[in-house]
């Protein structure tokens, strides 16, 4: 039987951070209706192909500016129409959003993760990402999320904004370890278009890219000191927790995405819903985007881990390209597997394109 994870894209935001390129909006009028066409979709699905539910991720925009009750449905919904138990069910959470009563009707429902947007633990840093929360308000609702019984618990933590030193992601990372979360994504911020923080690009306070660079190397040990093994670029995990649904997508497992602009790939075949709410309360079907899971695929998403790649997936004009990769410390080659080394992640890009 076919194991899957799936992804519901819950497309609504208090507001919109000034460096988000993530689809969202701020009017919820049609919540109770995109709710009901979400669990439609996940039963019709579900009806029609043999598999197993392993994961369900609930991220967005933002999930908890819903009720408990809404996202609990969703939850609910999934597990009376699969097989199985869920192995993991992971909702994304705004620390400024989350109060017991939402929090108590997603863990009964059967939630077993949550992931935080933090970003920061510098108030400053903070307010120049549009974050509404402090660090206490995070303090808070990571505390509260612990004694309902969430224990495993994602905070993300962001490099390269305006105004970071080395000392204040020091502060922000201890922070982290400090309050007991199980898993830690530690992202380079984009610039990405069509987002104030693109627009005003010229003006922001931000480090160079030898700095972000050097922020990347101190987040990786610092955090691997404190026992948060790197498993994948951007993430750490204390051994056990790392994240079973993302690690569908980087190696190459099937996932269902639901809602307005959520990606899919299943039987080999990759679809999506487009950024149109409308579009997906319709009952539209997602529009496909080709075919996936060879092996060029196969390599730029298994880089990510830190586990890394086969080394029979690459050609042999690329194997060429290992000793040079190791001798400047960009990779690791053991056995019949190569990997990348922390220096190398930073630019994984270039050495993708060199393998494939």
């Amino acid at each position: 039987m076919r194991s899957l994870g799936i992804y519901v894209h819950i497309p609504y935001c208090r507001s919109k951070c000034p460096y988000c390129d993530f689809f969202s909006l701020a009017d919820k009028s049609s919540a109770q209706s995109y709710i009901s066409a979400v669990n439609k979709k996940i039963t019709g699905f579900l009806a029609e192909n043999r598999c197993e539910v392993e994961t369900l991720y609930i991220g967005g925009g933002t999930p908890s500016v819903l009720s408990g009750e809404q996202i609990a449905s969703i939850i609910e919904n999934t597990k009376k129409c699969c097989r199985n138990s869920i192995y993991e069910i992971t909702v994304e959470c705004n620390p400024s959003d989350t109060d017991s009563r939402f929090l108590e009707a997603i863990f009964n429902a059967g939630a077993n993760r949550l992931s935080f947007g933090m970003q920061s633990a510098d108030d400053s840093e903070r307010r120049a990402l549009g974050r509404r929360a402090g660090a206490k308000e995070v303090e808070k609702a990571v505390k509260l999320a612990q004694s309902i019984g969430f224990k495993n618990i994602s905070l993300d933590l962001m490099l390269g904004i305006p105004g970071q030193t080395r000392e204040s992601l020091s502060r922000s990372i201890s922070f982290c370890v400090n309050l007991g979360v199980t898993h830690i994504s530690s992202y380079i911020l984009k610039l990405e278009e069509g987002t104030p923080f693109f627009r005003k690009r010229n003006t922001l306070d931000l480090p160079d890219d030898d700095e972000t660079a050097e922020f990347y190397l101190q987040a990786v040990e610092e955090l691997e000191k404190s026992g948060f093994g790197q498993y994948e670029i951007s993430n750490f995990a204390i051994p056990g927790a790392e994240s079973r649904h993302n690690l569908k997508y980087w190696n190459l497992e099937e996932y269902l995405g639901v809602g307005a602009s959520a990606h899919s790939f299943v039987a080999g075949k990759r679809f999506y819903y487009p950024r149109d709410i409308e579009y997906f309360l319709s009952g539209s079907d997602p529009v496909s985007d080709g075919e996936g899971g060879d092996d060029e695929e196969a390599i730029m998403l298994g880089l990510r881990l830190k586990k890394g790649i086969d080394i029979s997936l690459l050609s042999e004009r690329a194997k060429l390209q290992i000793p040079m990769l190791v001798c400047e410390g960009w990779a690791k080659q053991k056995g019949n597997r190569l990997s990348l080394t922390p220096k190398g992640f930073l630019i994984s890009n270039s050495i993708i394109n060199l393998l494939t």
